[in-house]
């Protein structure tokens, strides 16, 4: 075990799904993540959640993604919160300064979704966050296992109703009996790795 561990990281990987984008309403979606935290004691402390929208877009899961995540933590944490959401992300680093700036208006008018980016602002401020973002289908293990919970939410029409025990080291087993992920190493965070972004302006 490494004496570089940091376990007070709250690690969170989200991802979310709008099956029929291309359609006419409705649009059913879902957004879902997995909580991890490590003890050395313990081990690896993993939950998952989702949450089923019978008519939405994918920005508007993802936005749920991070409130649902976040959301469930009951203490105020350091958080590591990963997605492939470019709109989640450089929403909550960057754009969401400059709205609240502006009275919560950007340059070209009204913000789409106002209603949860004020819901995410609240929630995260409870938090310090470091927002990451992945490339989608890139081969990262925790990303695809949060697109599999969202794609499997959205086609099954089921939310999870919070927190419920993780199927991430069942699946990722799977997945390396299969070929995929042969080179995963199941590694906490170390020390020093956590840059937290900009606490996110109050509505």
């Amino acid at each position: 075990m490494r004496d570089t561990v940091d376990e007070s990281i709250v690690q969170i990987f989200a991802d979310e799904s709008c099956l029929g984008n291309q359609f006419e309403s409705p649009r059913p979606g879902a957004a879902a993540g997995m909580v991890e935290r490590f003890s050395r004691r313990d081990g690896w402390q993993r939950h998952d959640y989702w949450r089923f929208d019978p008519d939405t877009t994918n920005n508007r899961m993802a936005l749920w993604s991070a409130i649902l995540g976040l959301s469930a933590l009951e203490d105020s944490s350091r958080v590591v919160f990963t997605s492939d959401s470019q709109y989640l992300v450089k929403g909550m680093k960057e754009w969401i300064h400059g709205w609240a700036d502006r009275g919560w208006k950007r340059k070209g008018g009204s913000i789409d979704n106002l209603d949860l980016w004020k819901r995410l602002a609240r929630t995260a401020d409870r938090h310090r966050v470091q927002w990451n973002w992945v490339r989608g289908h890139d081969d990262h293990p925790k990303n695809e296992y949060a697109h599999e919970l969202a794609t499997r939410a959205a086609e099954e029409e089921e939310s999870s109703g919070g927190l419920v025990p993780s199927d991430f080291e069942d699946w990722i087993q799977d997945e390396i009996d299969a070929g995929r992920f042969v080179d995963f190493l199941d590694l906490p965070p170390e020390e020093g790795e956590f840059e937290p972004d900009d606490p996110p302006p109050q509505p």
